[in-house]
């Protein structure tokens, strides 16, 4: 199946506004030195464009694969960015496929020699193993968003003349563009323009660079793997962890809710990333960081368009940055002969159409959900008796909610509630929250996985809670 262009395509009658960039050149070396905006905050961003085009790299693709003219076409190649003048501004939508790579010696044909007396089996800096992580990421400089889509590794889907097995099995049969390919076909044809696959190895030395990471480990987790060295041992709570404790986070999946639960916990991971490191300081240190984890990086974009997309990601409001989650159910025992995420084809269809623009005819007549079919989970966070969340429930009972339960409780001591779109539908959430008159709204995967919509509720709660009993008193 030919994979459609619709991310280029959607932006064909919208032209990019003019920059007034202006570009100094080192005649000698070539490279590009410093320029400036005259907008108020993006001087930096700017800065860091040419910082790391003067970097020692050339503005061939930091590619370690080599793709045939057939595999390369898979992708969209259009330019993604502005010309010699415009070279860090994002011109059109852009979707980036992104995998994470887990390789250990027995994944690839001709493991290292010094791996074979080894009494366990090491990771490999490889990207020819199965993909541990699935991202589609859209850049739209039109919506000014960026959109985060988590495909479950365990995805049951077609591949293209390998038949029907686990998604993460494409890159082993066919590299980054038969996973292009599969991706989207299951999506329902979604241009793929570029592809990033970074290893394991990378991540931790990208965490590292970065300063380390301030999240909330949601429970305490332990797990021992002798043949990998591997070796996960976390302590519940917020804290700061270095590159080696976040891979723990980010690996750990020995819970009732397995791969699902690891996907939560890495878009917990990529929320705090994106609040501690997205801003022109740290930016600024992009070329030290690409220096570092070049080496384990392979990916068909440029230096130029590496700048284009992380200029755009600085300067996007962080509400518009959503993480979804590839819509669909855990197999049950015995169903299959294996454990699969079995994907949701209405559900994929209504999620695409909602971020992605592939919009079906059925899709182009929806209208907003009926509130009496959300399922509305409600998360507590702040330790009290369930007898608290009763005013809660009737606020929204009041407003046409019917399907709402209490969940199991949300492990982070919230200041402020979460209203999470937990199947994308932010226009929901934003519903809810203009019901309830506090919150925030979070389109994100990190709520109760039966859920339309999590109510993770902090203590802005008993504070509109008092008010209203108060208000009854008088």
């Amino acid at each position: 199946m030919t994979i459609q262009r619709s991310s280029a395509e959607e932006n064909q009658s919208g032209k990019a506004s003019k920059s007034s960039n202006q570009i100094s050149q080192n005649s000698k070396s070539g490279r590009w030195l410093w320029f400036w905006v005259g907008m108020s905050g993006i001087a930096m961003v700017s800065a860091t464009a040419g910082a790391l085009l003067a970097v020692s790299l050339t503005s061939t693709p930091l590619q370690q694969a080599q793709l045939s003219p057939k595999d390369e076409a898979v992708f969209d190649g259009d330019r993604i960015s502005g010309g010699v003048l415009r070279f860090s501004e994002l011109t059109r939508p852009v979707n980036l496929l992104v995998l994470g790579m887990s390789v250990l010696p027995p994944d690839i044909q001709n493991p290292p020699p010094e791996t074979k007396n080894l009494r366990y089996q090491p990771e490999l800096n490889s990207f020819d193993g199965l993909s541990d992580v699935m991202l589609l990421l859209k850049f739209d400089p039109e919506t000014k968003k960026i959109i985060i889509l988590s495909i479950p590794r365990d995805t049951r889907t077609e591949i293209e003349g390998y038949g029907v097995k686990k998604i993460n099995a494409a890159n082993v049969d066919g590299g980054p563009a038969l996973t292009a390919k599969t991706v989207s076909n299951l999506l329902g044809g979604a241009g793929i323009d570029r592809y990033v696959r970074i290893n394991v190895l990378g991540v931790a030395k990208l965490i590292d660079v970065l300063g380390g990471v301030t999240v909330y480990v949601p429970k305490n987790m332990k797990y021992q793997d002798d043949s990998q060295h591997l070796y996960i041992n976390l302590k519940a709570g917020k804290q700061h962890l270095n590159g080696d404790q976040t891979l723990q986070l980010l690996r750990f999946r020995h819970d009732e809710l397995g791969d699902i639960g690891r996907i939560q916990r890495q878009q917990m991971v990529m929320r705090a990333l994106m609040d501690q490191t997205l801003n022109p300081a740290t930016v600024a240190q992009l070329p030290k960081v690409l220096d570092v984890v070049k080496d384990h990086i392979d990916t068909n974009l440029t230096v130029e368009e590496l700048v284009a997309l992380m200029g755009f990601a600085v300067r996007t409001n962080r509400s518009n940055m959503q993480m979804l989650m590839l819509p669909g159910r855990f197999s049950e025992k015995g169903e299959f002969d294996a454990s699969y995420w079995l994907p949701n084809k209405n559900g994929i269809s209504k999620l695409m159409a909602q971020h992605f623009g592939l919009e079906s005819a059925q899709e182009q007549l929806a209208t907003t959900t009926d509130p009496r079919s959300l399922r509305v989970a409600i998360q507590d966070s702040t330790g009290g008796d369930r007898s608290n969340l009763q005013p809660l429930i009737r606020a929204l009972e009041k407003s046409g909610y019917r399907n709402i339960y209490v969940a199991k409780a949300w492990g982070e001591p919230l200041e402020v509630t979460h209203i999470v779109a937990q199947q994308g539908d932010g226009d929901s959430a934003e519903s809810i929250r203009n019901t309830l008159g506090f919150g925030e709204v979070r389109v994100e995967s990190t709520g109760n996985l039966g859920s339309d919509i999590s109510i993770q509720v902090g203590k802005d709660w008993l504070q509109e809670k008092s008010i209203l009993e108060q208000s009854r008193t008088k």
